[in-house]
């Protein structure tokens, strides 16, 4: 008996030894989390009820010269709804009324609705899609439906807000304009205007606000003194001319077709300025349409082929080892140099300095740069370089090609180095840079850096204004741009782009016609490739504007001449430049017009978003501010006209609908 009653108490007292044991643990491990671990803890509690939550600023516009809109961010919506929120009775008495709703704003039937959502609450799903990508004024008209309407706890509403960026001109310089993109690993795509000064100007700076989890996944404000307000970004104001972009686009677009080709470019510039005008680079998708792949105009550096020439021959005249009436022997249209053969299309005999380059004889300037340069070919490649072809212009817009510049001691250099420079071989540069100096030569020898952007403005408020760059004073003699310029005019009256040659407006320049992809000799025989090209400015005589088309690879069973193919386009851009947009000097200021543009906008802008369903009166704004005003009301635009809306099918005042199309008309 007396072992049993020890028994139990040696029990008992084990028992009560482990829980007094158990005791000291608790109250260790509660001292340990209060005065060891309590921060973290205290931490850790806060980060899963208060977070810092970042606030993105609005990224700011790309506009025009003219105040026309060329990039701008549109907020879009994600509609979802959590299926097992709403209390059942909530759900059974809303979920028909909801189904029929979305039946009338995307045509789906209101059974296959009912019989998904159903579906969706049966499986506890919580985020199920109801409308994506949705603009704002469907994203109010469906925020409005039954049960919906009851919110995120008693309805279940799930709304999220992206911010998308739209180029309102649709693939007119889209890649130009650029964007600036990032992955899920934090790295940057910078492309075009938007990408080069997106971290400067653009981007903005995101805020930061302190929110608390209420329940539900739901966060709400609270009171932060040291909250960070987002900056919002400037304004960037470009050089480009909508109508003159749209001529070169539309253009260029045209003869890539008829001629099957690779793709193309094509650059206006200002000749006084260096403003970019218009900068339209096409290339052909695997179904056979064009669309901005790449910004070809800065970046690809190729052999210019016979735009070259002008250089070579416009260093000979300046170094007075010859003038234009020296005579060169081009023989029957054959020559051979150092063991390589050079030929011409056909034999011009002897023809002066001149004539060669209104020609484009490949033999007569290989002739005139040999004989002159041979011995000393650093003389040669010292006269480049002092135009500042061997370098890059250094463009705001990232990717800038490098130009290629052999000289003697370099890899690729040869005896046949010369002669082949002389017409645009063993050598290379962008369509930019090639402009660059022929803009020179219209700019009376000065060389100006290309500039796409006028000013960075806050609203009204101009941030930075930028002026012309000069790269060069002075690139050549009065003598010498006198002797170029009468033969660049003579290239289109007499020689090598004489098709070109109008009657009713002057035009100079230099064709070119380069192959391509011909390490192989025989097999490029087997597929010929070649890049036509034509560089100029127009009027002649008195130059406003120079441009540069480059056309990549075009069916040779149709053409590949740059007379023929690059040629076209360079005429028609000066044609139309004429005939639709006036060569004034006197304009209105740049300020005045941008102010009252401003103006205007925000007040359609305020008026559109207070009366979402009225038809606003938007005559008197450019189509490209009018477009993304209408689209963001839920309207489907279709335009008649680049330029400022004269007239609009829907009368202001007018009750409208989603997807109602009004026409606007320049």
């Amino acid at each position: 008996m007396a072992t049993t009653e020890t028994n139990i108490l040696n029990r008992l007292y084990f028992v009560a030894g482990s829980m007094f044991v158990f005791a000291l643990a608790v109250v260790f491990k509660l001292c340990s989390i209060q005065f060891i671990q309590g921060d973290e803890y205290r931490s850790l509690a806060k980060e899963r009820t208060i977070r810092n939550i970042e606030i993105p600023a609005n990224r700011g516009n790309v506009y025009s010269a003219d105040g026309s809109l060329l990039a701008t961010s549109i907020p879009k919506y994600d509609i979802r709804i959590d299926a097992i929120q709403p209390k059942q009775e909530v759900f059974n008495e809303y979920i028909k009324a909801l189904a029929d709703s979305l039946q009338a704003y995307s045509g789906v039937s209101s059974n296959t609705y009912q019989q998904n959502i159903k579906k969706a609450r049966r499986n506890k799903n919580r985020y199920f899609l109801l409308a994506r990508n949705i603009s704002y004024s469907d994203y109010i008209r469906l925020r409005n439906f039954p049960m919906l309407e009851l919110g995120a706890i008693k309805g279940g509403l799930i709304v999220e807000q992206t911010t998308r960026r739209e180029h309102p001109m649709g693939g007119i310089a889209e890649r130009s304009i650029g964007y600036e993109r990032f992955d899920e690993d934090g790295n940057v795509t910078r492309a075009g205007i938007d990408g080069a000064f997106g971290a400067k100007y653009l981007r903005g700076e995101n805020g930061k606000r302190l929110k608390q989890k209420i329940g539900n996944g739901q966060w709400k404000p609270i009171v932060d003194y040291n909250q960070q307000e987002p900056k919002d970004g400037y304004d960037v104001y470009t050089t480009i001319d909508v109508n003159i972009q749209d001529i070169a686009h539309h253009s260029l677009l045209g003869q890539l077709e008829k001629y099957d080709a690779d793709h193309g470019c094509a650059v206006v510039m200002d000749v006084k300025t260096g403003e970019i005008k218009a900068i339209t680079n096409l290339a052909k998708t695997d179904n056979g349409n064009y669309y901005e792949k790449r910004n070809y105009a800065v970046w690809e550096s190729h052999e210019p082929g016979s735009t070259f020439k002008v250089m070579a021959l416009m260093a000979a005249l300046e170094d007075k080892v010859i003038d234009t009436s020296t005579i060169v022997d081009t023989q029957n249209g054959s020559k051979r140099f150092y063991g390589r053969t050079i030929r011409d299309s056909r034999g011009y005999g002897k023809i002066s300095a001149a004539r060669a380059l209104e020609l484009s004889s490949n033999i007569g300037l290989a002739s005139i740069i040999d004989e002159h340069y041979s011995k000393q070919p650093k003389k040669f490649i010292n006269r480049i370089k002092s135009w500042n072809l061997h370098d890059t212009l250094g463009v705001s817009i990232m990717g800038e090609g490098r130009p290629i510049i052999p000289e003697p001691g370099d890899k690729i250099w040869s005896k046949n180095a010369l002669p082949s420079m002389a017409y645009g071989y063993n050598m290379a540069m962008t369509p930019l840079q090639t402009l660059t100096f022929y803009n020179a030569i219209a700019n009376d020898g000065e060389m100006i850096k290309p500039r796409f952007l006028k000013a960075v403005k806050e609203f009204s408020q101009e941030i930075e204004v930028f002026e012309k760059e000069v790269i060069n004073q002075k690139i050549c003699s009065d003598k010498t741009l006198n002797e170029i310029r009468e033969i660049l005019k003579n290239v289109v009256i007499r020689g090598t782009g004489r098709r070109m040659y109008s009657e009713n407006f002057s035009m100079a320049g230099k064709t070119g016609t380069a192959r391509t992809d011909y390490n192989d000799y025989e097999e490029w025989l087997k597929d010929r490739k070649y890049v036509s090209s034509f560089a100029g400015y127009f009027p002649a005589d008195n130059p406003k504007y120079s441009c540069i088309v480059v056309i990549h690879q075009p069916s040779t069973k149709v053409g590949f001449y740059g007379a023929d193919v690059s040629g076209p386009v360079f005429k028609r851009i000066a044609q139309k430049i004429y005939t639709e947009t006036p060569l004034i000097d006197e304009v209105e200021s740049l300020e005045v017009v941008d102010a009252k543009v401003e103006t205007e906008y925000q007040a359609f802008f305020k008026t559109a978003q207070t009366y979402i369903t009225i038809m606003p009166d938007v005559i008197g704004l450019p189509t490209m501010d009018a477009l993304a005003l209408l689209e963001n009301m839920g309207l489907k635009v279709k335009l008649e006209g680049v330029g400022t809306v004269k007239s609009q099918s829907i009368n202001k005042g007018v009750k409208v609908k989603s997807n109602q199309i009004v026409v606007l008309k320049t």
